[in-house]
């Protein structure tokens, strides 16, 4: 059966620093690589046909660690800017703690989760969804439907945005969902049903199914 991963990208410069990223393009940290090569062992047994990313260096160097760790060199991969971060506009590389304090905490939540909450110069995760949904539906569930499993490394507000699809949540709902470090969504695709599983890699195990629910289509 075909299978969508979703892998978020690991700790960048801007995330080591507690620092607004959106679409400043950083690299990785060295925490950040080591993280890419634990989400690589948590699917070394579910190859992909084929990968998407966003044109961010984080996004991407986390992909080519995953690929590499498991010897999946030759796998097809797309960059597209559908995938990319929400655009965080005036926020961009300011101190989280900094910005929570000027605003207040109730503001600073709706800023950081809100689904439709606009930030100045930048995007809402409404708009962010908008985006990801019409390349998704053009570009990977195709893939999908065609017997294809597909690894996707992203950002947390793009892969929120798809998640709130893929789990059929509310625009109320979505704002307690995190999209962590470290883990990887496995959504397995069967007649139309999509069983969701989070994978973690431990040293012990090849994985850990920390749970499982399913999702019709």
């Amino acid at each position: 059966m075909p299978y969508l991963l979703l892998a978020r990208h690991g700790e960048s410069e801007f995330n080591s620093k507690n620092l607004w990223t959106g679409l400043t393009d950083c690299d990785l940290t060295d925490k950040g690589r080591g993280q890419a090569s634990l989400m690589a062992g948590a699917i070394k047994d579910l190859k992909p046909d084929v990968a998407f990313t966003s044109m961010l260096t984080r996004a991407q160097d986390t992909l080519q660690i995953i690929l590499q760790d498991n010897g999946w060199d030759k796998i097809p991969t797309y960059f597209n800017k559908s995938l990319n971060e929400r655009d965080y506009g005036d926020y961009t590389g300011m101190n989280k703690l900094e910005v929570e304090k000027k605003v207040g905490h109730d503001q600073f939540v709706k800023i950081r989760r809100g689904w439709d909450e606009p930030v100045p110069g930048g995007e809402t995760l409404k708009v962010v969804y908008q985006r990801i949904m019409l390349y998704f539906n053009e570009h990977i569930l195709p893939e999908i439907k065609s017997g294809k499993s597909v690894l996707v490394v992203a950002h947390g507000n793009s892969l929120r945005a798809l998640i709130k699809y893929l789990d059929n949540l509310g625009d109320q709902d979505i704002e307690a969902v995190e999209m962590p470090l470290v883990e990887i969504l496995v959504y397995n695709y069967e007649m139309r049903i999509a069983s969701k599983q989070v994978r973690q890699f431990q040293a012990k195990l090849p994985f850990v199914t920390v749970n499982s629910t399913y999702i019709k289509e």
